[in-house]
């Protein structure tokens, strides 16, 4: 979102259906009280309203953030006029992270089986969605990136490369909990493989483990390999 967000023609919306998730699934997520209090939690509505923005504001593309298991109790048809990304990440090295603020994390908290279900029935509906993966793209954030904006018909930038430190005016209202690392960052950090993995997790990645290799044979690749 923060690379997408340095294009002049381009607005970012945070994570829209937040609060609509909270309501719907009871999840108690850091902060929910105040995600509850402030975002429209009627995820029809939300999806409904960003779309009609959307046209009538034709100087902008709109990049809308979401959370794969936030797509629940809502009708997913808006995914079939818009183009769709799908960000993954090995869950050997995302999990211990997403631990940190959900300790109790299960598969549907990862959205990795939900992204499967999702990339194929978008195939099956005749649209190429792209799969970004996060370490091809630490690899190769430029080559990366310019296969993605080639693949959505847009023009890369070198700007997308680099943002200033510090929050942004669109964060969610939860980016205290959850944004600590990306608000220190600059741009895309080189990639640094993680070696340790809690015990405890390791049945978890058995279960997420599958949904992410299936993604992954559909990713992006970096053209230039980095250190393992």
């Amino acid at each position: 979102m923060y690379s997408f967000a340095q294009l002049a023609d381009v607005r970012v919306v945070d994570e829209p259906l937040y609060g609509h998730y909270l309501r719907v699934s009871g999840a108690d997520h850091p902060g929910r009280d105040e995600v509850l209090e402030k975002m429209n939690c009627d995820g029809d509505a939300v999806i409904r309203d960003m779309l009609d923005d959307a046209e009538s504001d034709c100087a902008k593309q709109l990049f809308i953030k979401h959370m794969a298991h936030h797509l629940v109790a809502i009708d997913l048809g808006f995914l079939q006029h818009t183009r769709n990304i799908f960000l993954i990440r090995d869950p050997q090295e995302m999990l211990p992270s997403l631990t940190v603020q959900l300790p109790h994390a299960r598969l549907a908290d990862t959205g990795l089986e939900q992204q499967w279900h999702l990339f194929g029935d978008l195939l099956a509906s005749g649209q190429q969605p792209a799969v970004l993966d996060s370490r091809e793209l630490l690899l190769d954030p430029a080559g990366v990136l310019e296969q993605l904006c080639r693949h959505l018909e847009l023009g890369f930038s070198e700007r997308m490369l680099h943002w200033p430190s510090g929050p942004r005016a669109e964060d969610g209202v939860w980016s205290p909990h959850w944004y600590h690392a990306v608000h220190q960052s600059t741009g895309f950090a080189p990639y640094k493989a993680k070696t340790d993995f809690p015990s405890h997790l390791e049945p978890l990645l058995k279960e997420c483990a599958p949904w992410y290799d299936r993604l992954y044979e559909h990713a992006f690749r970096a053209s230039t390999q980095g250190d393992d």
